[in-house]
Order: C-alpha cells, then structure tokens, then sequence
C-alpha cells in the first residue's frame, strides 16, 4: 500500500475548481489538500473520500489512484525546504503567504541557484508592481507574458531539458496553467516543475488556494517577525516526496522526529511569551533549548542577499542538513548559543570552529 498515490495530475485537470467542487460533495478541502501533497496517504484514506474525489474527476478509482514510481526529489541546498517541503520533479508547488513574507526572495533564491544547474527557467510576468519581483526577473533566464507564448516557449525546448517555471495565482483561476500543463503534456514534456505564487496575500485565507499540488511552501508571520528566514513554517509546509514509498528512510525517521520538537518547541513557546521561561517545567527546558536552537540552525542565508544582509550565501546539502539535526537533536551543540547557528551554513563551518 506504500506505493499508491494519488493521481495528482489528472485531478488537476478535471477538476480546476477543486475546493468548492470538494466542499459541494461533503469533502473537506483540508484533507483532500493532504491526500494531493502525501501527508495523508491513500492507504489511510476514506473509501468515500477516494470515491467521491474518482466521481468528481469522473474517472475510475484505478484512475485516481496510481501505483507511483519513485518521485524524485530536486535539492535545492536550502535546509528547511529540503527536510520538511522538497521539490518534487516535475510536479507542481504552491507558495502561500501574505505579502512582505519573502515569497519573492525563496523564489529568486532558488531560480539563482537553478540557473547555475542544468535547468531552463521562465517567468510568466505577474501584472502591477510587486516588490522583490526585479530581483526573481534578473534571475530567470526567460520572460514571457502570456499562456500562449509560455507554451511556445516551452515546447521550443523540448522535452528532454528539465525546464522550472513560475507563474501567477490568477492563471490558476481562470483554468489557463491546468490546460498548459495538459497541452504540454499532451506534445510529450512532462519535465516542467511550476512554482505558483499569489501576490495579493489572498491564499492565506482559502483552502487549496491552487488546487491539488505536489509541493506546499506555508510561510510563517511569526517567522518572520522574529528574523527567522526563509520563514518557511516545517509544520504546515508538506510534499508528496513526503510519502514513505518515496523517502529515504533516514530522511523520513530525522524529518518526523524534528517535527515533533519543532511542534512541542512552539507550545512551550507560547507559554514563554506569557509567563517566563521560569514557568516551563524542568522536564520540558530541554526540548525547547534543542528547538529554539534547531529553529536558529533552519535559517539560511542567501546568495541573492548578499548585498543587504553581508552575509555570505550558504548552499547545504540535504546529507549535511540531516546529520546536522541529528547531531542538534542529540545534544551535540547544547553547549552552543542560539545566537552561534543563526544563518550559517552546516555546523562544521567556520562559525562553529
């Protein structure tokens, strides 16, 4: 049962619309955002959730649900989203957050990073003035403003080149990104993995603001309020790379157990803000101090930024992101001050000598 997955794909195709179509049949659009990304898994799953879900697509269940292949993962070297949100090849991310989060700066940041790689990347020109968007535009290697001329674009290239793009939530709207992705598609290229952003801030307060997706980006005003970037949130932010068929199990076991510090962290957190660090009981300091210092250590710096924060870009793998929480989890750095794992790189760097 580890292997099944559902058909996300095709789910976006038939059914663009999918949370008022989810919530018409009785679905919450919370859980069938979950099954789309892995952090439900169709093993787990409802019967009559799976059939209404085959009934909306108005496919068979054999349809809807695949017997997947491996999904292969894209490192971008960027800790917090390689742990706990990484890029599914080929599928399809959403960004969520409200603007001034630094939606924008990740964006730029990793198509920075994959102009440096092996990838086509493009632009679909969002309209109106954004601020951060010149900085995601030096960085893309193609501009275009319309479907039409982003199709051309991409079957020029070909389907043999791995191609990133990103595009505008309002072309989620009115169907146009579901019939490219199904007319790209349909000329042989599945080699396109698209980032959708929303500009206006409005995704915070919808359910599947995109539809389904394989890879979901939750930023975090609390995050950012505290410095902490990229505020990418670990506990709400999830792909499909996620489901056990598809990780490496060191990945999943190190993943799963820094989620549960990370989330007890923020509960003795609030109890802080209120009443002191005196009030947290003598069992639970422990788990705070290893989670205040792995959130420190989920900070990175970026290359694009060097400018304004004079500090230098730092790329780390996800091996040496997985055996540094480890080593965090374990004790290893408890002597250490938060402040020494802000915005390094990995814990053997000079920093920490």
């Amino acid at each position: 049962m580890d292997d099944l997955r559902l058909n996300v794909s095709l789910l976006r195709r038939k059914v663009p619309n999918l949370t008022s179509a989810a919530r018409q049949v009785g679905l919450r659009p919370a859980t069938v955002s979950n099954l789309c990304t892995g952090k439900i898994s169709v093993g787990r799953a409802e019967v009559r959730t799976l059939v209404a879900l085959a009934s909306l697509a108005d496919c068979s269940l054999d349809d809807l649900i695949i017997r997947g292949e491996k999904i292969e993962m894209i490192e971008t070297k960027i800790k917090t989203l390689d742990l706990f949100a990484p890029l599914a090849k080929g599928g399809t991310v959403g960004l969520v957050a409200r603007t001034g989060m630094g939606q924008l700066v990740v964006l730029a940041e990793l198509f920075y990073r994959f102009k440096k790689e092996v990838y086509k990347t493009i632009l679909l020109m969002p309209e109106g003035e954004h601020q951060g968007l010149n900085d995601l535009v030096e960085n893309v290697e193609i501009i275009t403003n319309t479907i039409d001329d982003t199709y051309e674009r991409i079957a020029n290239i070909g389907g043999d080149q791995d191609i990133m793009f990103i595009a505008d939530r309002s072309h989620v709207i009115t169907g146009r990104i579901q019939q490219l992705q199904e007319n790209l598609q349909g000329v042989g290229i599945h080699s396109v993995t698209t980032f959708l952003v929303d500009l206006t801030g409005e995704v915070v307060d919808e359910d599947l603001p995109y539809g389904p997706l394989e890879t979901l980006w939750q930023f975090d005003a609390d995050l950012v309020a505290r410095h902490r970037y990229p505020a990418v949130n670990p506990l709400s932010s999830t792909s499909s790379v996620l489901e056990g068929a598809h990780l490496d199990q060191e990945h999943f076991t190190i993943q799963q157990k820094a989620l549960k510090i990370l989330r007890r962290y923020r509960e003795l957190r609030s109890l802080v803000n209120v009443s002191g660090i005196e009030r947290i009981p003598t069992s639970a300091l422990q788990t705070y101090r290893r989670g205040e210092k792995l959130e420190a250590y989920l900070t990175q710096a970026f290359y694009i930024a060097e400018p304004f924060t004079k500090k230098l870009g730092q790329a780390v793998s996800l091996q040496d992101t997985l055996n540094d929480v480890k080593e965090i989890m374990n004790g290893a750095v408890d002597s250490k001050d938060v402040s020494e794992l802000e915005f390094i790189g990995n814990l053997q760097s000079d920093h920490l000598e």
